[in-house]
């Protein structure tokens, strides 16, 4: 059933019954009992809200209990961590009821652990504060990972001071304007989110793609660079010289020191776009002889390896695309992100093998993907990612993890920005896809019901509205046009 007939068919109820109003929230809690009365919440009130931390209760580190009554808010959690989702909570509470809670208890547990958004800001930048407000929106989704990547193909954006070339000639440009001014952040301004993400509850783990996408780094210190060809001139690091080791080390000593997570991302995917040299370049075949790899491909495994144990070594665990699996690297060096909807079969390697997996499958939790067939800017491989398909993640194929559970972290949607050149076609791809992954992360499977979502949904939707954020209206699609974006034809070309 859509959004929209479930809206029309609800939504009269939604808002006349007021009892409704303590589960106008996102995401869904494992359960509501609701009361008699209302609570008024403002700045006077503010004293009559009491907390209680309770680690040894048995109850799970991000968990909370709220109770409302007329008089006052008890919030019972097991750490301060659910202490801020509660009331996180309130706030959207008080917001949907104008200002008034209905008296409730309320117990809210996450499903997963990970509960992630990535942003990739090599292909098109969007800048600090619409970081920040996306972060905003996150802690109030009790979503609580920022995965942030920073490096690709079309531009580096992170200030590394040993190495200014990666900003002065690797910053500039983008997807679709390879003459595009130089834009990344500095240092400071990593210090900056990272901290004011720590403030809502998120990690940020940052990404550093080698051996491929490294087009941006190879273009300003070509000594470092694998080649390619055409459109994949500069694609990979070179894999065999220790020059290349050593300023790998070199900048993952600065994000190091700015990142206090305990996981780097090396990407550790698609090599084989821009590693035609690695077949013809006497250095290389020599190279994969003398340490008797089997290819080229047993060379991009011997790389994955040697970033594991360069990461180790940093006292950081590296994360990596499903790639990395065949890579030989130990479980206890390394966690998977599980992207390739089309192999399962990496997916269940991955398991069988005793990694940690992030599920971020491209079908359905690729924000690049459209999200309704109207939509004609964005992937459409073997489909569309609508938002149903995300809120039903990842029940449909919960069978393939079965018996390994435990191994499963948590799920994360995934944002590339080829076609999103600004803030607008950001929030549209973004918003309200992001919402039912949140629900789906914390929710657990029991306790989710589309119906509800969607009755619920209106509330969160006119919060954005008011918040500026231009998302796809699934309820009246007609009122948000879809925005444009860069062409297919727009591609940068780094050579």
């Amino acid at each position: 059933m859509t959004v929209k007939r479930i809206f029309l068919m609800f939504g009269l109820i939604l808002t006349t019954l007021t009892g409704l109003r303590a589960q106008a929230l996102f995401p869904a809690p494992s359960s509501t009992e609701l009361r008699k009365g209302n609570f008024l919440y403002n700045k006077a009130t503010a004293g009559h809200i009491r907390t209680t931390i309770l680690p040894a209760s048995g109850d799970p580190d991000e968990s909370y209990r709220l109770e409302v009554t007329q008089d006052s808010i008890l919030i019972d959690a097991a750490s301060a961590k659910g202490v801020f989702y509660a009331r996180q909570a309130l706030e959207q509470l008080a917001r949907h009821g104008k200002g008034k809670i209905r008296c409730c208890r309320i117990y809210s547990s996450p499903h997963y652990a990970w509960r992630g958004f990535m942003l990739d800001e090599s292909r098109h930048f969007f800048g600090k504060e619409k970081v920040k407000q996306y972060l905003d929106l996150m802690a109030l989704l009790h979503l609580n990972v920022f995965h942030w990547h920073l490096t690709d193909e079309p531009g580096w954006r992170i200030e590394i001071k040993k190495y200014p070339k990666l900003t002065e000639i690797g910053a500039v440009g983008n997807w679709h304007d390879a003459q595009a001014a130089p834009q990344f952040y500095t240092q400071d301004d990593i210090r900056e989110i990272v901290a004011y993400a720590a403030e809502r509850q998120i990690m940020v783990v940052p990404e550093f793609d080698m051996p491929g996408h490294a087009t941006a780094v190879c273009r300003a210190y070509p000594e470092v660079s694998g080649g390619g060809e055409g459109r994949w001139k500069h694609f990979t690091f070179h894999p065999c010289k220790e020059e290349t080791y050593r300023f790998i080390s070199d900048v993952l000593d600065e994000i190091v020191a700015l990142f206090p997570a305990p996981y780097i991302h090396i990407g550790g995917d698609e090599v084989h776009y821009g590693n035609q040299n690695w077949f013809t370049d006497p250095e290389i075949q020599n190279f994969i002889k003398e340490k008797g790899l089997i290819n080229e491909t047993g060379l991009e495994h011997y790389f994955i390896r040697r970033a594991a144990d360069l990461v180790a070594a940093k006292g950081k665990k590296m994360i990596g695309w499903d790639e990395i699996v065949d890579a030989g690297i130990s479980p206890s060096k390394a966690l998977v992100m599980w992207w390739r909807h089309d192999r399962k079969y990496q997916l269940l390697k991955a398991l069988e093998q005793g990694y940690q997996v992030v599920l971020t499958p491209r079908r359905p939790l690729y924000g690049d993907f459209v999200q309704d067939a109207s939509h004609k800017v964005g992937r459409y491989w073997d489909g569309f990612n609508p938002l149903q398909d995300i809120y039903a993640f990842p029940e449909p194929i919960s069978h393939l993890f079965k018996g390994y559970e435990d191994q499963i972290l948590g799920m994360q949607f995934t944002l590339w920005t080829e076609r999103i050149a600004d803030g607008k076609r950001l929030d549209f791809m973004t918003f309200p896809r992001l919402i039912a992954l949140a629900e789906s992360a914390w929710t657990s499977p029991k306790e989710k019901d589309w119906s509800r979502f969607c009755m619920r949904l209106p509330s969160f939707l006119e919060y954005l509205k008011e918040q500026g954020i231009y998302y796809f209206d699934v309820i009246h699609p007609q009122e948000t046009p879809e925005p444009g974006g860069p062409s297919k034809a727009d591609v940068l070309q780094n050579g």
